[in-house]
């Protein structure tokens, strides 16, 4: 299987070649947390670079949870104009583009001056950075109930504005990550427990987003394969889950890894001279593969044309593309040209995984912002530089986020 044939999905809609350029969190919305003119340039760039698969950053179903102070949000048709532009963009260059639509549960700043809510009120261990998100409150039912109505309506949105699908976010310790945790969940309701009633909130999210949007609409998953913690979700789990989603209609189960407590998803600590060790997770993806209905998408720390390769020809349908594609947007078609390119960022090796992790995404982030200015990329850009000035970026994005929200009416 090459790495530039088309795949068709179980829904018939074809993605013309197996690159996807993996949902990063961009925080690039405008003073009303629609897509800025900055978002919009970004997606153009990376549709010319002939990805097959755009999937955008977090956009938030609900504008009281945030995953971070300047993330996009999709809760009602009062703006659609800037989506259906950000839409326009993305898929300027012939690739599918599917909206990533999320809740932090309880992975939310407490800068934002929100309330937090969780499966259960248990808080965020980070250690020393604990404190930087508040203990949440456990969810009621009528809660639960309405972010599932808000995943629902934030799909059928999407679909209005023009995206050719949705990708659910259900890894990396969010909301949806959350239930499924045994850390996380201990409630003892309909919602926790046993594996089938904490995948109850998922399943039922999938189900509500495929009953409202049409058949040639893409709906995808975001699994972790793993949490990487001592009694978290394994891979056992992830493979039940998938057996749960076959029959619901998901055209693709994309899988990661890690949260914020583990950030397995940067691999910053990884040898990046193998396979196994540039594609890592790809073992989990082979084991989930054999129950798999639905293609598989495996994204973490490829950024080599031999490593995606060998990925799709592993039996893998798709290669997910994050931080290669911040430096080198054009990724795919020098690829495609032959060009061995692999673009990366300065190592982090810093002992703590969390702040590591958070050095890793400004970095990212820094290019984003470089891409949308039409700017050369700086991937050897000092990763303390670029958390400071992310953090001093976060907290003015975190002041205006209050004054927005104060400002809001109480039935936005």
């Amino acid at each position: 299987m090459s790495l530039f044939s088309p795949l068709t999905l179980p829904n018939g809609a074809v993605i013309p070649n197996r690159i996807a350029k993996a949902a990063m969190e961009e925080n690039m919305a405008d003073g009303h947390h629609l897509p800025s003119q900055a978002l919009i340039d970004l997606y153009r760039a990376w549709a010319a670079g002939g990805a097959g698969l755009i999937i955008t950053g977090n956009v938030m179903v609900d504008a009281r949870a945030m995953t971070g102070p300047a993330g996009v949000v999709l809760e009602n048709d009062h703006h659609l104009d800037r989506f259906k532009a950000w839409a326009t963009a993305a898929r300027s260059g012939g690739g599918q583009v599917w909206m990533q639509i999320n809740h932090p549960g309880r992975q939310m700043p407490a800068a934002l001056g929100q309330e937090t809510l969780a499966p259960s009120a248990i808080a965020l261990d980070l250690g020393a950075q604990s404190k930087v998100f508040p203990m949440p409150r456990e969810m009621s039912a009528a809660d639960i109930a309405e972010v599932e109505r808000r995943f629902v309506t934030t799909a059928a949105l999407a679909e209005r504005a023009g995206f050719t699908g949705v990708e659910i976010h259900a890894a990396h310790g969010y909301l949806l990550s959350q239930f499924l945790s045994p850390l996380a969940n201990h409630r003892q309701d309909r919602w926790g427990g046993s594996l089938e009633n904490r995948a109850r909130l998922l399943l039922d999210v999938v189900r509500g987003v495929r009953a409202a949007v049409t058949p040639s609409f893409a709906v995808a998953v975001k699994l972790n394969s793993a949490d990487f913690q001592r009694g978290g979700f394994s891979p056992e789990d992830a493979r039940a889950v998938v057996k749960m989603l076959n029959g619901l209609g998901v055209d693709l189960v994309e899988l990661s890894g890690g949260s914020y407590e583990a950030p397995a998803m940067m691999g910053s600590s990884r040898d990046e001279r193998t396979l196994g060790r540039e594609a890592y997770f790809l073992e989990f993806a082979r084991e989930i593969g054999k129950v798999a209905a639905m293609p598989l998408m495996v994204t973490g720390g490829i950024k080599r044309r031999e490593v995606a390769q060998k990925v799709v020809e592993s039996g893998v349908d798709m290669a997910g593309i994050a931080t290669a594609l911040a430096i080198e947007p054009d990724l795919p078609a020098l690829w495609r040209q032959g060009k061995d390119v692999a673009p990366s960022l300065r190592p982090i090796t810093w002992k703590n995984k969390p702040i590591a992790s958070s050095a890793h995404m400004a970095a990212v982030r820094y290019q984003l912002v470089r891409l949308s200015q039409r700017r050369r990329t700086a991937p050897h850009i000092s990763p303390v530089w670029a958390l400071i000035t992310a953090q001093l970026q976060a907290r003015s994005s975190a002041r205006q986020y209050r004054r927005w929200m104060a400002q809001r009416p109480a039935t936005a």
